[in-house]
């Protein structure tokens, strides 16, 4: 097992993607000969690899750049975000060796059943031993408790209080931790992302459903029962449309893909997707264009509140391909920047990004690996 001090020498190498000795110790606040040491101890154990000679300053020897060795531990992933359930194997640096597909279940005994048989296939593909593999990591669409052990509540799956993570590790004799879709996809970030080197940022994820997490002071933020960041279910709009978590008015009922596709039924619309609905709007539909309004403004809004509370320095927001490029992203932004203080305006970067196919199964991968990492207290 690694030490505290090992496992910060990890992070700060994980973060920057690489560091030399020297830069270690100033970070670290260590004495060279102390790192000197430790990172004698952790290339023996094949922790990290020297990399290329960093340039100097013309004086001495270069300095060599110590990074994280890929192979040197792997982690399994397992979406149940949509069905078919998808599973995947990355290394340390974040990166997808192997990936299946199983059936979506909602038998919490029969998902464990399908994940015992589906996992060694995962493996197999790889060439890696199940020694190899330090953690699982399960993300789904729900509340999840403080200890990152129990589903409290899933209405995509219909849980409740499931002890999801000790029904797995009994079966596959990995340990398990589960978490929260956004959640997990902002430790992704944090890791392997846009976040590697931000203390204090938001992730808003925005599709089928919203959600939305924090790190403060380079920590996830889970709240005291593990509920932070259910944006979704802020109230938007008093009295609005009914929504599935049983209030009315939630952000999830105005802005989400479900919701956006569902009001321009209602109004006969005839569209798959939002980049259809948004030329629609652009070619002179007024429906189209007020619900894409509508939508923006409600999103816009609810992230000027997140800046506003959070103060973060800088939000990203995960979507669907083609689904932030357009009107929508135009009315969220001017949305946002006319409800934040003033004293906050321009200062917060949105930095958008495109979800791909396994965005899901790797941030849940990286929850695991996260633990490794950086275990709780």
């Amino acid at each position: 097992m690694l030490n505290a001090t090992q496992r910060e020498l990890l992070q700060l190498i994980s973060a920057r993607q690489g560091l030399s000795r020297s830069e270690l110790a100033l970070h670290s606040g260590l004495s060279k000969a102390a790192i000197s040491g430790i990172i004698r101890d952790m290339l023996a154990a094949g922790l990290l690899s020297e990399a290329e000679a960093m340039a100097g300053n013309g004086q001495g020897r270069p300095s060599v750049k110590l990074t994280l060795r890929a192979e040197a531990a792997y982690f399994v992933g397992i979406s149940l975000i949509a069905a078919p359930a998808s599973m995947v194997l990355i290394n340390l640096s974040g990166e997808i060796i192997s990936h299946c597909e199983f059936p979506l279940n909602n038998s919490p005994q029969q998902l464990v059943s399908d994940i015992q048989y589906s996992l060694p296939r995962l493996l197999e593909r790889a060439a890696i031993s199940p020694q190899q593999v330090l953690g699982l990591g399960v993300t789904l669409s729900g509340f999840i408790d403080e200890h990152q052990a129990s589903c409290v509540q899933s209405a995509l799956l219909g849980w409740r209080n499931v002890p999801l993570a000790q029904l797995i590790q009994q079966a596959t004799g990995i340990d398990v931790f589960i978490e929260n879709d956004a959640k997990a996809l902002a430790v992704s970030e944090k890791l392997f992302g846009h976040a590697r080197t931000l203390q204090n940022f938001i992730l808003l994820s925005h599709g089928d459903g919203i959600g939305s997490a924090s790190f403060i002071h380079g920590a996830l933020y889970r709240g005291a029962h593990g509920g932070a960041g259910e944006i979704a279910h802020c109230t938007i709009e008093p009295g609005g449309a009914p929504c599935r978590c049983g209030k009315r008015g939630c952000l999830d009922t105005i802005a989400s893909l479900i919701a956006l596709k569902e009001q321009a039924r209602n109004q006969q619309l005839n569209i798959a997707t939002l980049p259809e609905l948004e030329r629609l709007a652009i070619n002179g539909s007024t429906a189209a264009l007020d619900i894409v309004h509508r939508a923006g403004n409600a999103l816009g809004l609810a992230i000027a509140n997140l800046i506003q509370i959070n103060d973060p320095e800088t939000v990203l927001i995960a979507h669907q391909p083609g689904a932030f490029d357009g009107l929508l992203s135009t009315v969220v932004r001017q949305a946002l920047e006319s409800h934040v203080l003033p004293g906050f305006a321009g200062k917060t970067p949105l930095i958008p990004f495109a979800l791909a196919d396994n965005s899901w199964a790797q941030a849940a991968a990286s929850v695991a690996a996260h633990r490794f990492l950086i275990p709780l207290s």
